[in-house]
């Protein structure tokens, strides 16, 4: 059986994230007094009275520069949770924030959008099975519906 491995926000990006995010603003932490948070630190929901940090993420840019490849206009940022002190990241390898409807999108190795598809709970594996059936496909994002927020990235195990 293969497995799909969720990844949370790189250590290094989220160190540089806790000061300044990816717009350019300075981080400004809060006490998040409900909870329920989805966190892209370590891919849970926050608890109450735990500190967080609504910052402005772009993953394509930042992968874009890892790998030498041009995000062109796959350069999106978008608001993301994040804890707003270092964290011991996820616990274990599923796949987190499963339980709704969820967009994957599918990208090539050069981060441009190969597909997509909307995915019901409980159909994650079909959806990375048949995205990653693709040889073109290198890696996918799952992306909330209600607001297309990036949750997590997601590669071949």
């Amino acid at each position: 059986m293969t497995t799909y491995l969720a990844r949370p926000i790189d250590p290094t990006a989220l160190k540089e994230l806790r000061s300044a995010d990816d717009a350019g603003r300075r981080t400004v932490p809060v006490t998040d007094e409900e909870g329920g948070a989805p966190l892209r630190c370590c891919l849970r929901r926050s608890a109450p009275g735990e500190r967080i940090a609504l910052v402005s993420y772009a993953p394509q840019r930042r992968r874009a520069a890892e790998h030498g490849v041009d995000p062109g206009a796959y350069d999106e940022q978008g608001p993301v949770f994040i804890h707003a002190d270092e964290c011991r990241g996820p616990d274990g390898d599923a796949l987190p924030f499963a339980n709704a409807h969820r967009t994957v999108r599918r990208y090539s190795g050069d981060g441009r959008i190969v597909g997509g598809r909307l995915v019901e709970p409980g159909d994650f594996e079909a959806a990375f099975a048949e995205a990653f059936a693709d040889p073109e496909v290198a890696f996918s994002h799952v992306r909330a519906v209600e607001y297309g927020c990036f949750l997590y990235e997601v590669r071949k195990g």
